[in-house]
């Protein structure tokens, strides 16, 4: 009977030094997820304020050397923006079909939507990783005149 209690207890304190192991492995990779989804998010603003680092963040570059000349065969080619200015009388076959897409899917909607709506609209994930790409759409739509911002970050058709 001793053999037993002992042995209990003998498995009892190897399994609480394996669960503490564990746990301060689990508290490490949770650390890592959030660094991870922290820089996702940075990410995301940073695209989305540099125009997806077409524009430039306010640090002085060294003058470009002359490009060839191109041939733009799109929207996105040879430097063609994906989402133009809105003038008064364009449509959206201007937009590529992703942006075609979202505007539907905010005509559509019953009111403002948000960025999450959007992206489960489009088939993706609720992860900050997709979602954020997703808001950086809405926001240059927005920015451009397809769209409009609510104060909340809600965007309506215009």
């Amino acid at each position: 009977m001793t053999d037993v209690l002992t042995w209990t207890i003998q498995q009892r304190l190897e399994l609480e030094e394996r669960a503490e192991l564990l746990r301060k492995e689990l508290a490490g990779i949770e650390s890592q997820l959030t660094r991870l989804e922290a820089a996702e998010v940075v990410f995301g603003q940073w695209a989305e304020a540099t125009d997806g680092g077409r524009r430039s963040p306010g640090i002085v570059e060294p003058e470009p050397e002359p490009e060839p000349e191109r041939v733009a065969a799109g929207p996105g080619a040879g430097g063609m923006r994906l989402v133009p200015d809105r003038a008064e009388g364009m449509g959206v076959e201007v937009l590529t079909s992703e942006y075609r897409r979202i505007m539907e899917i905010v005509a559509d909607a019953d009111g403002p939507v948000m960025a999450k709506d959007v992206a489960i609209a489009l088939g993706r994930e609720t992860t900050p990783g997709k979602v954020e790409p997703v808001r950086g759409q809405l926001r240059k739509l927005s920015d451009r005149g397809w769209l409009a911002r609510t104060g909340a970050g809600r965007y309506l058709p215009r």
